[in-house]
């Protein structure tokens, strides 16, 4: 079997018993279950592999929790970011799942000591709460203790069907697909498109997510370090790590949730990803209004899919305006629309040599007020390199046709590059995708700026400033028309022959008529 034939299997296999498991209870409400066993076994698996480093004399899993010595506890955490003891793992709960009447408060147990495990280490904050939405104890389980261990039960056996290594050894680093991480984006990903708008709010389908990478990563050898403000499950993280040398990513990930159930998805992300806890780093909080990560920018790379259009304080807190990150433009972003105050807190964070790539509500490329003066402030400081506009439906739970903006602060001229994408898709059942054909067509005219007709446009500066600094592709990039082009001699011709039928129905049936009244008569 190929790497994307056990790709696919298992995410056909692993969606059959997310569905299968959950019963009643709503896909929604169960996901946390599914993604945290998920998360359980990875890290069982990952951490007795660490034990055992490869000796083939060692098995970690049927080892006495007695054996192990405060300093090899120590020195696990200090490395792992956190411990696991034998009994607690994976493979060991899920072999008594079904016989154990206590199944949902010794996992309680076990999470909760994982978590305390990393108390007064490094790890701490990326270790704290991993698994409080996992709630053992939650009714959305069952009525009784008995319902709640049946389906929990039935959770752990499905997960540890799961083949993960097919015939290879189970080594995770020689597992070069990196099928736990996949699995867990591709149960992200389905959640998500079966959640409609909530979905929507946390996850960037993985086409887009890809698109949005290579622009941000773009003709850089070395990153310092990448980071999303509005990081939600922490998809376009991953997919940067993806398409980027592992290496060439010299800091780490970097990113800022302020919904906690998401933040907790963005952590187990990072980890299913095989990204260990001292090279990610990813904060629960409103990034406009508690931003965190002042001390560690600027970041080489920045990748985003912010809220669109969502109410913020704004102007209602006057200290805002000072703010080094809104100050430079003089204006803050409407308080009903905080897109701008999105961009705005990017560009700040962004290096001089890096990118950010951000996906933007189309209206704020035109509008008035303060969005036409921030548009003002980054087109005259010559931030703006590009706004790419994409085709509608690419996102779940919106059908709106958004746009990409792309900063940069080492642009080699003053002409804002304008794309027009928005033809570029393919249709699926229930959304549209780009494919990685249209993301090439797209990247090679970004990297050229060369000027496509009814594709692309580089436009000078004098010209964007005396459209009012108006940013929409469409003011600079002219569709292309596929009206049907009519010969109107040829068109009056068929006309004229069909006025003539026309003419001669209406005078047989006249003829029909008068013989039958004449008959009758």
């Amino acid at each position: 079997m190929t790497s994307s034939q056990q790709r696919a299997a298992l995410q056909r296999q692993i969606w059959a018993i997310a569905n299968d498991v959950r019963g009643s209870v709503d896909g929604w409400d169960f996901k946390q279950y599914v993604l945290g066993t998920l998360f359980y076994r990875f890290i069982s698996e990952n951490f007795a592999g660490y034990i055992e480093n490869g000796d083939e004399n060692i098995n970690y899993a049927v080892l006495d929790d007695s054996i192990i010595t405060d300093e090899i506890k120590d020195d696990a955490i200090k490395t792992k970011g956190y411990f696991i003891y034998p009994s607690q793992l994976f493979v060991n709960v899920a072999k008594t799942a079904n016989t154990n009447e206590s199944l949902n408060t010794d996992l309680a147990r076990i999470f909760g000591e994982i978590e305390n495990s990393a108390n007064g280490y490094a790890s701490e904050q990326d270790i704290k709460g991993l698994f409080a939405d996992f709630d053992t104890t939650s009714n959305r389980l069952g009525n009784t203790v008995k319902d709640k261990n049946t389906r929990l039960a039935a959770v752990l056996k499905g997960v540890a069907g799961l083949d993960f290594f097919g015939n290879q050894v189970g080594n995770f680093e020689d597992n070069q697909i990196d099928l736990f991480g996949d699995a867990y984006e591709f149960l992200i990903s389905n959640y998500a498109a079966n959640a409609g708008k909530s979905g929507g709010e946390f996850f960037t389908p993985q086409h887009v997510s890809k698109l949005i990478a290579l622009l941000a990563i773009h003709g850089q050898d070395r990153i310092n370090k990448i980071y999303d403000p509005a990081a939600g499950s922490g998809s376009l993280l991953m997919q940067a790590r993806k398409h980027i040398d592992v290496h060439r990513i010299e800091e780490g990930y970097f990113g800022q949730e302020i919904n906690h159930t998401t933040y907790n998805l963005a952590r187990m992300n990072m980890f299913l990803h095989n990204i260990n806890y001292d090279k990610f780093d990813i904060q629960l909080g409103n990034t406009l209004t508690d931003p965190r990560f002042a001390d560690e920018k600027p970041f080489d790379a920045i990748v985003s899919n912010p809220p669109y259009s969502v109410k913020w304080i704004g102007s209602d807190d006057p200290t805002l305006i000072n703010d080094e990150r809104f100050a430079p433009a003089g204006v803050l972003a409407p308080k009903s629309k905080a897109d701008f105050a999105f961009v705005l807190h990017a560009l700040s964070y962004l290096s001089s040599k890096g990118r950010a790539a951000i996906v933007c509500f189309p209206g704020i490329f035109y509008r008035g007020g303060a969005e036409q003066k921030i548009r003002k402030y980054l087109v005259d400081n010559n931030y703006v390199e590009t706004v790419i506009s994409l085709a509608p439906n690419l996102f779940f739970g919106t059908t709106i046709a958004v746009n990409i903006l792309v900063l940069s602060k080492h642009k080699q001229d003053t002409t804002t590059q304008f794309i027009d994408a928005s033809n570029l898709f393919k249709k699926e059942t229930n959304n549209n995708v780009l494919s990685d054909e249209h993301i090439e067509q797209i990247m090679k005219v970004f990297e050229s700026k060369e000027d496509v007709e009814h594709f692309a446009k580089s436009v000078p500066f004098e010209k964007v400033a005396e459209s009012d600094y108006n940013l929409s592709v469409s003011s600079y990039v002219e569709a292309k028309d596929n009206r049907e082009v009519i010969d109107i001699t040829e068109l009056n011709a068929e006309l004229k022959t069909t006025v003539a039928k026309i003419d001669q129905l209406r005078a047989d049936i006249d003829a029909i008529v008068a013989e039958i009244e004449g008959t009758q008569a």
